[in-house]
């Protein structure tokens, strides 16, 4: 006996498939003809997208506004800087060179250039130790099996729970018993260490498959080597985004120099900064001048870098 075999014409699907995406439409309160669907999903998507788009311009407007604001009024003169008018009546490029002028009237004591090169000073060795420390850290927690690891590692990372005004009189204290007070020493060593910075690579490294490490150990290869030449490449995504995340954590740094430094030619940027509104009365103009050039390192830093910051975070969290 033939049996034949019933089946659903192509049109009779479609337009099933359409009366179904209706009916979804329909409760979230959007077209319910099934002609005009493709149209109401389009139009959904782009006011959608337009949305997000002016949300997102708006916001970065609303964050560019005090930056614009402190540029501008970087290049006006002295009168100019409590009116209403944003734009100079004159564009003072002047200010600029004033600022690392010691012998001006309006800046007289300042030291700018040599502030300058503290706080990179600084921040560059803070970096590089940070990182470093973090990277040897990280790996000894993510790669090596000793007893107790995960515990000691819950130990340590709870030491981000400690506020930095708690921890300051005790390392405030060791400062003083090492003879590092008014020494970049003292700026730099206490910050050469990181909980967040271990966590950050510990989490990436985690991402990497440990069948690296025996095929390296197969080879003959030690741990240092195994840390060196094959995790500490695969981890540079990592690497810098805590680089960028140090530098610039230490060049902004303010209360810790503040209390550790006490000569003036010692000063970084953010506490030599104090004197533009304190040796010749407000100078805001020029206040405006020198923070617009000390930020110049971090946007060049971020820009140049910025692709490998948000690798480093994505990648960061997917294993844990």
């Amino acid at each position: 006996m033939l049996t034949t075999k019933t089946f659903q014409p192509e049109s009779t699907a479609k337009k099933s498939v359409i009366e179904r995406l209706a009916k979804e439409t329909v409760l979230d309160g959007d077209c319910p003809m099934t002609s005009c669907i493709p149209a109401c999903v389009f139009v959904k998507r782009l006011v959608s997208a337009g949305t997000l788009h002016l949300v997102l311009a708006l916001l970065s407007i609303t964050f560019a506004l005090p930056f614009l604001w402190m540029v501008l009024t970087s290049l006006k003169t002295i009168s100019e800087v409590d009116s209403e008018q944003w734009l100079p009546r004159t564009f003072q490029w002047q200010n600029y060179a004033a600022v690392f002028d010691a012998r001006s009237i309006d800046t007289a004591g300042v030291q700018f250039k040599r502030w300058y090169w503290n706080s990179i000073y600084v921040a560059a060795w803070t970096t590089l130790l940070q990182v470093l420390t973090s990277a040897m850290a990280a790996f000894s927690f993510a790669r090596l099996k000793w007893p107790g690891r995960e515990k000691v590692f819950l130990l340590y990372l709870s030491t981000m729970m400690l506020p930095g005004l708690v921890m300051m009189i005790p390392n405030y204290q060791i400062m003083i018993r090492l003879g590092w007070v008014d020494t970049f020493t003292g700026l730099i060593v206490p910050a050469a260490f990181s909980a967040f910075g271990t966590f950050l690579l510990r989490q990436f490294m985690l991402s990497i498959p440990a069948s690296l490490d025996e095929a390296a150990e197969i080879d003959g290869a030690s741990k240092w080597r195994l840390f060196w030449d094959i995790i500490l490449p695969l981890s540079r995504p990592g690497l810098i985004t805590l680089t960028i995340f140090t530098f610039m954590g230490s060049y902004m740094s303010f209360f810790w120099p503040l209390v550790m430094l006490k000569s003036g030619d010692k000063y970084t940027l953010p506490i030599g900064l104090l004197y533009f509104e304190s040796t010749r009365g407000a100078t805001t103009h020029l206040l405006m001048a020198a923070i617009t050039m000390s930020v110049v390192p971090l946007i060049i830093l971020f820009v140049v870098l910025q692709n490998y910051l948000v690798k480093g975070i994505q990648l960061g969290a997917v294993k844990g």
